[in-house]
């Protein structure tokens, strides 16, 4: 006799049950074996509620492996568009240059949202959330001295962060803007980029490197690219206003504006980074 059609309903139940239990083992076992070799660094969620963004949102903070945060120097890292705050800690090769570096400092990731630019515009004052939100919850949250506090980026990151240091020249002691997005004219800028030409002539940076009053003269400066970088041309047009007045570092490697490129030259990045704060 074949069983009713309430058995036959429990039992498929049961075996769509037991395949559901299997695939969220197999999941989490895949997690175990796929996280992130940290390289012994320590990786912590902070959450900002930001009222300049008015949004909540989170910072990766790395303390590298024997590394003692209190008291230690803090390299503040915007992330490019369409990334978040979990955009570099999950690349194994920033983890590993880290751990190579010599007195390494500790590193902020903070969350900018899609395409902020990382400046103060109509949406959210994205650029005072990270000097007046991000970096204090920082310092009160892991000890981190205020004295010596280094920024740089990738791409829109690396312009925030050339944007930030123009605007806050005393606050850092280097910043650092790695295939930067950076633009001559407004005109040829990346749609949502800026709100309006008026916006693209405050945040000017490219223009703001001219001349011997210019805020970047105060502070070392570190700017590369790929040699098939898109924005490649904008960025010579900024080292050359540096170049007669500023503590400036500037190399041009093969690449383009990839992650294979960036995972190259974290190395670099940091040891730039870790000598300047030794030193501020």
């Amino acid at each position: 006799m074949s069983p009713g059609p309430s058995i036959r309903r429990r039992r498929l139940l049961a075996a769509g049950f037991g395949l559901l239990v299997l695939a969220v083992a197999a999941w989490l076992l895949l997690g175990v074996f796929l996280a992130t070799d940290t390289a012994g660094a320590e990786v912590t969620e902070m959450t900002v509620d930001s009222k300049d963004v008015g949004e909540s949102l989170p910072t990766n903070v790395v303390v590298p492996e024997g590394t003692d945060p209190h008291g230690a120097p803090l390299l503040v890292f915007l992330h490019g568009r369409g990334g978040d705050a979990g955009t570099y800690t999950g690349d194994e090769a920033m983890f590993e240059a880290l751990n190579e570096t010599k007195n390494p400092p500790v590193v902020a990731f903070p969350d900018g949202g899609d395409s902020s630019y990382w400046h103060d515009r109509a949406d959210g004052d994205w650029g005072s959330y990270v000097t007046d939100e991000v970096i204090p919850a920082v310092e009160e949250r892991f000890g981190t001295d205020p004295a010596r506090v280094a920024i740089g980026g990738i791409s829109m990151g690396g312009f925030g962060a050339l944007d930030l240091a123009r605007l806050h020249p005393g606050l850092f002691c280097a910043v650092g803007g790695h295939s930067p997005a950076l633009w001559t004219d407004g005109g040829l800028s990346a749609a949502g980029a800026f709100d309006d030409a008026e916006d693209f002539a405050a945040h000017d940076v490219v223009a703001a490197g001219a001349g011997t009053d210019s805020p970047f003269s105060k502070l070392p400066v570190w700017i590369d690219e790929g040699d098939q970088d898109p924005f490649k041309d904008a960025d010579i047009a900024f080292v050359r206003n540096l170049q007669a007045h500023t503590d400036l570092t500037g190399r041009i490697w093969p690449g383009g504006h990839e992650t294979a490129y960036w995972d190259q030259h974290w190395g670099d990045y940091f040891r730039f980074y870790a000598k300047q704060l030794a030193g501020c």
